[in-house]
Order: C-alpha cells, then sequence, then structure tokens
C-alpha cells in the first residue's frame, strides 16, 4: 500500500434541514478547515453529530473518507461539484482503501492515533447531502462505504499530515467485507464468526453480527397468511380475562410454539395479536377491554367456532440453558411468561416468577403458575398486589436478592418494563428481554419536533389500491401511491428505518398476509414472512405486524 494522506479536514455543527415536509437535525454538512484541528475522543474540534444513535461518540469519533471513490461517483453520476466533505467525513484522504483497510487497522495521523471500527452506518442523511436519495444503497452496492475509527491518542491533524500504519487488525476483515456481512445476501458465516472475535468492532455492529449469526437458527413461520382454526374451549380466568383453546380442523397436530410467541386473529372488523399462555398447545389468554372490537369479538367464541389465525411469531422467546431465570409481568403482560413457566416445569434451573396486579380479583390463572412452580426445585414466587402492597419498585426487587447471572424476561405496560429494566440493572440483572404490547417504538433518525399523534387514517382523498392493515395500530386503508413507509408515516403509525433505500433493514416487518413488490429491489431480500417497508409496494391486500 502507498503513502496515504489527508487531503483535507472537515468539520460542521448540526443544523435544521427542511426534508419531505419534515425537519432533520443532521452534522453530514462539513466544511474544510485551514489550520490543525484537534482530534479528541468524542469528535474534532468544531464538529458536531445530529444523531448520536447512529454517529459519533466514541466508536465513531472520526469519520474517513477516500479521494478514489470521489473519482468514482463523479464518474458513476455525471458530476464535476463535490468538494471535500462532501460525504460527511472528517478527513478526506488519499489512500486507503475499503478494501484494504481493516477493521483493528491503527494508524498514526499528526499527532493522533486512531483505530478503525467500523464501516460508514447506512444512513439517508448522506443522500440528503449529495442530493441523490439512492446513495446509501449505491455505497453498499458498490462497496465503497468509508469507515469510522476511535481516537487512541487525541492530537492534531491537518490537511498534508502523511498516514502511517501502527498495527494491523486482527482477523483481516476489511471494511469492504464488513460492511457487505451486514448489508448484502449470501453472507459467509465464517467471516461472521471472524467478525464477532475483533475486539475493536464497535458495540453496534457486534450485537448485530451476533443476532445473524442467531438469526440461523430462529425458526421460519409454520405457515404462510392466515389459516383456520377451530376453537375447542373457552374458559373464564378471571373477571376480566379469559381463556381460548385452538386446534386444526382435522384434528392433525399443530406445529410447536414457542414459550413467548403469539397469535395474530383476523376477525371480521379488525386484526388483533395475543400472546400465547401455553405451549406447544395453541392458548391464548385475553382481557376484555371496555369497548374493545377485539377483545369484544373474542368473548363471542364458544366451542366449535373457527377463525383465521396467522403462524405464531415473535422473538421474545425463552432461551435454552441452565443459568437462572427471573420471569417478571405485570396484569396481562403475564401471559407469554406463563408459557415459558409452562416450558420450565420439572427444570433444574432456578426460577423467579414475579407478578403484579391490582388484587387477587385481577389476578387470572393464579393457581395455575403455582401449580406449575411447584413443579420446579429451584422456583420462587413473589406476587405483589397493588391494592395491598403498593407499587413494585427497585427498593422491594432489591429485597430479593435475584441471581446477578439470571436473564430476566419482562412483559407489561411500557412504563412498568421501563421502570423494571432499570430496577434489574441496579441489581445487576443484565440480560433482559422485553416483550411490548401495541406497535414498537419508532425510530426516525435526525427527525425533529415530532409531535406523537395516534394512528389515524391518512389526510386527503382516499387511495385507490390493496387495502393495507396495521395490526398493532388499529389501522386498515387503502394503497395510495409511495411506499408502505410512506403510507405508514401519513397514518402516523410508528415506524422504523434508517436508509428509506432497501439497505439496513431497519424497517423490516412481518408481513401477515398478502404479496408486495419492490422498487428499488432491496440489496438483500428480507426474510420469509417479512417485508422491507420502505421500498415495498403491495400487489394484493396486506396485513403488516405493526
Amino acid at each position: 500500500m502507498s503513502t496515504a494522506t489527508v487531503l483535507s479536514v472537515n468539520v460542521g455543527m448540526p443544523k435544521n434541514v427542511e426534508w419531505n415536509g419534515k425537519t432533520v437535525f443532521t452534522g453530514v454538512w462539513k466544511q474544510p478547515v485551514d489550520g490543525p484541528v484537534m482530534v479528541r475522543r468524542l469528535n474534532l474540534d468544531g464538529d458536531g453529530q445530529g444523531d448520536k444513535g447512529g454517529h459519533g461518540g466514541e466508536q465513531r469519533a472520526v469519520m474517513v473518507y477516500q479521494i478514489d471513490s470521489y473519482r468514482h461517483w463523479e464518474k458513476h453520476f455525471g458530476r464535476d461539484d463535490l468538494v471535500y466533505g462532501q460525504f460527511g467525513e472528517n478527513l478526506t484522504i488519499d489512500g486507503l482503501p475499503d478494501d484494504e483497510v481493516c477493521i483493528g487497522d491503527r494508524y498514526r495521523i499528526g499527532g493522533a492515533e486512531l483505530e478503525v471500527t467500523q464501516p460508514r452506518v447506512t444512513c439517508y442523511r448522506v443522500g440528503l447531502r449529495m442530493g441523490e436519495p439512492e446513495l446509501p444503497a449505491l455505497l453498499v452496492s458498490h462497496h465503497r462505504p468509508g469507515f469510522y475509527c476511535r481516537v487512541i491518542t487525541e492530537g492534531p491533524v491537518r490537511a498534508g499530515d502523511a498516514i502511517v500504519k501502527v498495527s494491523t487488525g486482527p482477523g483481516a476483515l476489511s471494511v469492504a467485507d464488513t460492511d457487505a456481512l451486514l448489508y448484502l445476501p449470501h453472507r459467509d458465516r465464517a467471516k461472521l464468526q471472524v467478525a464477532v472475535q475483533i475486539p475493536a468492532l464497535s458495540p453496534g455492529w457486534l450485537g448485530s453480527f451476533q443476532d445473524l449469526l442467531a438469526a440461523e437458527d430462529t425458526p421460519k413461520p409454520a405457515w404462510d397468511g392466515f389459516r383456520q382454526l377451530r376453537v375447542t374451549d373457552v374458559v373464564p380466568e378471571s373477571t376480566d380475562v379469559f381463556s381460548v383453546r385452538l386446534a386444526t380442523l382435522d384434528g392433525s397436530d399443530l406445529p410447536a410454539a414457542l414459550p413467548g410467541q403469539y397469535l395474530t386473529f383476523r376477525l371480521p372488523d379488525a386484526v388483533r395479536s395475543y400472546s400465547l399462555s401455553s405451549t406447544p398447545d395453541y392458548r391464548v389468554s385475553v382481557k376484555r377491554e371496555p369497548h374493545g372490537v377485539g377483545s369484544g369479538y373474542m368473548t363471542q367464541l364458544a366451542a366449535g367456532a373457527v377463525v383465521d389465525v396467522a403462524a405464531p411469531r415473535g422473538d421474545f422467546i425463552l432461551q435454552d440453558g441452565s443459568m437462572p431465570v427471573v420471569l417478571l409481568s405485570a396484569g396481562i403482560g403475564l401471559t407469554p411468561v406463563l408459557a415459558m413457566l409452562h416450558a420450565l416445569a420439572g427444570s433444574s434451573r432456578e426460577v423467579w416468577w414475579i407478578h403484579t396486579a391490582r388484587g387477587p380479583s385481577e389476578h387470572p390463572l393464579a393457581s395455575e403458575a403455582h401449580e406449575l412452580l411447584a413443579k420446579i426445585p429451584n422456583g420462587q414466587e413473589r406476587i405483589y398486589y397493588s391494592s395491598v402492597d403498593g407499587r413494585l419498585t427497585k427498593e422491594k426487587l432489591a429485597e430479593l436478592a435475584l441471581p446477578s447471572d439470571a436473564t430476566a424476561y419482562i412483559c407489561g405496560p411500557a412504563a412498568f418494563m421501563t421502570d423494571m429494566q432499570a430496577a434489574l440493572s441496579a441489581v445487576g440483572v443484565t440480560q433482559v428481554h422485553t416483550e411490548l404490547f401495541g406497535a414498537l417504538a419508532a425510530i426516525n433518525p435526525g427527525l425533529v419536533d415530532q409531535i406523537a399523534r395516534t394512528p389515524h387514517q391518512p389526510d386527503g382523498p382516499p387511495g385507490d389500491g390493496p387495502q393495507v392493515t396495521f395490526a398493532r395500530s388499529g389501522i386498515s386503508t387503502a394503497m395510495r401511491d409511495g411506499s408502505l413507509l410512506d403510507l405508514a408515516d401519513a397514518c402516523d403509525v410508528p415506524t422504523r428505518w434508517s436508509c428509506r433505500t432497501g439497505v439496513c433493514q431497519t424497517c423490516v416487518t412481518p408481513l401477515l398476509s398478502g404479496e408486495v413488490s419492490y422498487s428499488p429491489t432491496p440489496l438483500e431480500p428480507p426474510p420469509d414472512g417479512q417485508t422491507l417497508l420502505c421500498c415495498a409496494r403491495p400487489t394484493t391486500d396486506l396485513v403488516l405486524d405493526m
């Protein structure tokens, strides 16, 4: 590799930019600086990032991009107006191509020493800065993402400084190969296993690669779309909770469900999801909600009724192993963790069942849980009734002396889960999984001044396309121009996205029924039974789990 050189040092503070009728707070606009600039642990002097979730911080303190890639994009787009800092980088350099630089490589530049931690995060804002919306996908498909560094030694850097390699990262995994492992299909499992062993790899990318390895063992939905199942029994469990048992129409065995998964029902006027309260058989336990369309219909079911049901789904699943388990729930949130308790009956693992309800009359399935715990030699049960004991607090949880090496599973209202996550962290329990009823929290990087609105029908003239149902949000509406992501945004259904060009898979969403086409075509197809909202268009009526 020939000697590399800094051509320009670029900084810029975040600012508000108008985009698609919204306001984005972004630091992607960088400008060259004359003279030396101090490179510090979190960024360069005079520099800042608008979205600390995807940019900036210790692992992404310095962004580097190559002049050779500038020349590539000038030719690709037929442009001659690109200036240093155009790609949001702090250092524009000559040399260090992405297919040669490896994660963990260290370089001395001026008075600073940097270590390569990850490729660029694939984000719509680089396309916004360039005026080329498809650029996030092209950076990946053309293997020219650029890379981030953390700062080993702070010091001044200026244009003209030589870049001297200090050491080589273990694993010899290049930036381009690392980027392809995350974003492109046909990934090499051997390279994934190398990636998770590189100490310098940023925690975010490490977690993504660990998830990819785990996903290879995740079972696919047992059937596509909805199938008819027969109600075999309806049982009252408390004053406001009842259970519904299901079976196949012909009496054949149902595919096994995993403890913690849920079923989605297509009802005459709604689509609703309910957690399985026991497995491997199919039983859901439903709370009657005042004026609730879903629970109101389910209340009327009787043995022999036939309902449309999607296959068990969800990644809130009890993990195998021998380590202690903490099952923590509030109200009707007991249903998925009760299914886990069924799976743990007879186990030698240390199991803690902690549940909170308003009072005994609002504590469904209490005797069933108690009987299951009696079958666990190392089982512990703690019940808190708020009308008697007050709210379950961090202090009360600390009194239990929970094992710090336990894996905890929490289900209940969002505020309860937030409080319990903090409480568990305070007592040293760090392996925590949560299950949220309703729509997932939005991921809309960089957007500011967003007003949370209840999901609603889109403003303006109705669409004339296929019917799209957002199951968790309770909205069904005809498709209009644009993508499914555009439609969800128009309905204020909480959405999760980053690149908006079919690359990052942040917007991947379970597709419960229906068919889609893609424009643009995503770089990697989503898993079976899922869709990428940002580039999907429905070709039939759809039901989405969002």
